[in-house]
């Protein structure tokens, strides 16, 4: 386990307190409030290592780069606004989806994301 720098707790506080999944440099522009000199690779790295040490989880949408977010959370599903392009946690999960699959076939996880306007960007 690496140690708390104060460029990692800076990393992590920003993730934390924007309660939605962030991209490398969402993080470096809020993280940068608390270490003024803190550069995109450092945030790169630290993101590694805390992917690795489970502090944190990837997520992962179709065509976009990923984002992070807190680890430890139980299965939830993603909303990302087509107008600012932020993505924010849903947690909730329709239910199961075997029955959708073609007969013989085995379901074994799912991933959801809506799509629309977040309630800043309005409708």
């Amino acid at each position: 386990m690496e140690r708390m720098t104060k460029q990692r707790a800076a990393i992590r506080e920003a993730i934390a307190r924007s309660r939605r999944p962030l991209l490398p440099l969402e993080i470096l522009d809020q993280a940068k409030e608390a270490v003024p000199a803190l550069s995109l690779g450092t945030v790169y790295r630290n993101l590694k290592a805390m992917v690795e040490e489970k502090e944190l989880q990837p997520v992962f949408l179709p065509g976009d780069s990923p984002r992070y977010e807190l680890g430890g959370h139980r299965h939830h599903h993603h909303f990302q606004c087509r107008a600012c392009n932020r993505v924010f946690d849903i947690h909730a999960c329709p239910g199961e989806f075997s029955e959708l699959a073609p007969q013989g076939f085995t379901v074994e996880d799912h991933e959801l994301t809506l799509y629309g306007r977040c309630s800043d960007c309005g409708t």
